[in-house]
């Protein structure tokens, strides 16, 4: 970390990132790894400070200044009528990482995943990670709660990631001078950009591959299984209940053949299973439950009240069955939805 002593611009080699100096908070200290993972900003310096001067010759500073303005390249929210938030149904008010994540997410996650930065793939995942991970920081940030004020929380969460940042600023008993303060914001910046890094890793390369393969499916069953699309085979286990929601909400025109029930490989016996969609990706309510004279009935019994050879359970609230084969899960899912 660089002194309080200012250098101008063209004292001084590479680029220089400005935040507060003192304590430190989860906000600033995932902005800074942001931007030292951006083309601009990569590697620079950082300048902790509250004086104007120092802030003033620094190429980018954020979380104080009193100042958001992108063409200067100042992205501070603490100033009387900032009400900035993300957009695209986010409503938080957004802290300095969501200022710098807004901004520069798109490129972090264009560099990170090797896409260009205007495929598809990259604005799902920026939403993703906005919606999954900036957020919660923001809010904590802004001193928004997470349930309304009037409802008294069971108990209290310390290990949360803007709580171990906060954790990582001497206590008040004991003090540091500028050096060692700056080591350990150092050290938040590290712990918050190596988290990001890691839900980011896991978006692309397992999450969003889930979905695209949910696509597939959708599509081949439609052309294989059943052309209404309320039966949705999937060949191999995989997350779907999440994906197949966003991909309804983003197509209108699926609404009047939403899907019915999925049919998919169990990961673990290699039996399979045929399971309702519920109505909301939160809901126990299933669209609709497998039939109710099937509930709470397993193997032969159930297999001969079905008709349906292979049978194995149906849950008592009708949500999942089973059976030995495929092509029994599928008997299963066409019979309920007549």
């Amino acid at each position: 970390m660089a002194s309080e002593k200012p250098l101008t611009k063209k004292a001084r080699m590479g680029k220089i990132i400005g935040t507060h100096n003192g304590t430190f908070h989860c906000d600033e200290a995932l902005a800074v790894f942001l931007l030292r993972h951006t083309a601009t900003y990569r590697d620079s310096e950082v300048k902790r400070s509250r004086d104007p001067a120092v802030l003033d010759v620094c190429d980018i500073v954020v979380d104080v200044g009193a100042v958001y303005d992108e063409s200067k390249q100042r992205f501070d929210h603490h100033q009387r009528g900032f009400e900035e938030v993300f957009g695209w149904g986010f409503n938080t008010k957004l802290s300095s990482a969501g200022l710098i994540y807004k901004h520069f997410g798109k490129e972090i996650i264009s560099n990170q995943t090797q896409l260009k930065v205007d495929h598809p793939s990259v604005q799902i995942l920026w939403l993703k990670l906005y919606k999954e991970f900036i957020e919660s920081i923001d809010a904590n940030d802004n001193g928004i709660s997470q349930y309304p004020t009037d409802i008294k929380p069971r108990y209290k969460v310390r290990t949360d990631l803007s709580g171990r940042v906060s954790h990582l600023n001497p206590p008040w008993n004991k003090s540091l001078d500028a050096q060692g303060m700056d080591a350990q914001f150092e050290k938040a910046s590290s712990l918050t950009g190596s988290e990001f890094l890691e839900r980011l890793d896991y978006y692309a390369n397992a999450w969003l591959p889930a979905r695209d393969l949910l696509v597939s499916a959708i599509q081949s069953s439609k052309e294989k299984v059943d052309s209404s699309g309320k039966i949705i085979l999937l060949e191999s286990f995989l997350p779907w209940k999440e994906h197949l929601f966003d991909l309804e909400s983003e197509d209108t025109s699926s609404k009047s053949s939403a899907a019915t029930y999925i049919v998919y490989p169990d990961e673990f016996s290699g039996n399979w299973r045929v399971q309702a969609v519920p109505v909301s990706p939160e809901s126990f309510e299933s669209r609709k439950a497998l039939p109710e004279k099937w509930r709470g009935l397993r193997d032969e019994v159930l297999s001969e009240t079905s008709g349906i050879p292979g049978c194995i359970f149906v849950h008592a609230s009708g949500f999942i069955g089973g059976n030995k084969t495929k092509e029994g899960a599928l008997q299963m899912a066409k019979i309920a939805l007549e």
